[in-house]
């Protein structure tokens, strides 16, 4: 059992992440690849990532135990409401002094057999040895995996993020503090002045004025994830909830009978970004046609139109996201 002591003052500083944290859902997911559970949301998504791997599971085994404690120094904190983001988030994991890595990689290996790591790869201690070299291999392997398991999903995890966010703030701006957390998926249960939450250990974890952010999370199962650490800043993950349907599938066609068979393969097309040049001869339209197809996607809150030069770049919105998902029955809640 986690429980969260929470004061007046940290209930007037509770907020919640303004989107996926990137460093998060790349360690949380190298659970969920090694987890023959949830194949219903996971199992489309082991199955590719798995075929792009190229040795990343064998290195991150080392550092990211199929269950327990990882290293908290694996998925810093900006200390506010906005994720570092992947680039900044592997900067200060650069940045990270030597005597926390060799004090974090030690209670990671306390009970371990000496020399083994649980799948028999690199023990962790490879990271502790004042060289800076292993601390890039492990930067350049979290980016080769993150670029291999979480890149190409990026949209999706986003969508059902902003899904979460999305009942969160309705609940903040009905109810306030209190209710935001009594709204909180059920394995974490609101019992004012405390948060309660399924832990695979115990736990108490004291605010003392520093208010928490909450984390959704769309590799986080099961139960929530906070910091080892006490001297962190407070960040409680916990996991959003998914649709009964797959969480990666290809738009049906019901996509073509809502927005239109063109339209539809447009928003397709414009994937995870391209110039109006680009939407043209992918779609086979003209570029005025894939200029006008592209601005009513837009104004409906589809896409996203950024100047990139002396060109625009389209993207999708996790709106657009989310629809491209496919068909599901029910919303994401």
């Amino acid at each position: 059992m986690l429980r969260i002591h929470v004061s007046g003052t940290d209930l007037s500083r509770v907020r919640m992440a303004t989107r996926p944290d990137a460093m998060w859902e790349t360690v949380l997911s190298f659970h969920r690849l090694r987890d023959r559970r949830g194949s219903t949301v996971f199992g489309k998504w082991r199955k590719e990532s798995r075929n792009r791997l190229n040795g990343e599971a064998r290195l991150l085994s080392a550092v990211v135990p199929p269950r327990g404690y990882f290293p908290d120094f694996l998925t810093p904190s900006g200390g506010g409401s906005e994720p570092l983001g992947l680039d900044a988030g592997m900067e200060a994991l650069r940045d990270t002094p030597e005597g926390r890595i060799e004090a974090e990689l030690g209670l990671l290996s306390a009970g371990r057999a000496p020399g083994r790591s649980p799948s028999g790869g690199p023990p962790p201690e490879w990271l502790g040895d004042g060289r800076a070299e292993p601390l890039g291999r492990l930067i350049t392997t979290l980016r080769a995996y993150h670029r291999a398991a979480v890149e190409p999903y990026w949209p999706h995890i986003r969508a059902s993020v902003e899904a979460d966010r999305a009942v969160r703030g309705r609940a903040l701006l009905d109810g306030g503090a209190d209710e935001l957390l009594a709204t909180l998926p059920p394995m974490i249960r609101w019992r004012a002045p405390v948060l309660e939450a399924d832990y695979p250990v115990d736990r108490e974890l004291r605010l003392d004025g520093r208010g928490l952010l909450l984390q959704p999370s769309f590799f986080c199962r099961g139960t929530p994830v906070v910091y080892r650490d006490p001297g962190l800043p407070p960040v409680l993950v916990y996991p959003v909830t998914h649709p009964e349907a797959p969480a990666f599938t290809d738009p049906g066609p019901w996509l073509g009978r809502l927005v239109g068979n063109t339209r539809s393969t447009v928003l397709r097309s414009i994937g995870h970004g391209c110039t109006t040049s680009e939407l043209a001869r992918r779609t086979g339209v003209s570029l005025a046609s894939a200029s006008q197809h592209a601005c009513v996607l837009r104004e409906a809150g589809l896409v996203r139109t950024l100047r990139h030069g002396s060109s625009v770049l389209h993207t999708l919105t996790p709106l657009g996201a989310a629809l491209l998902r496919g068909g599901a029955p029910q919303p994401v809640s």
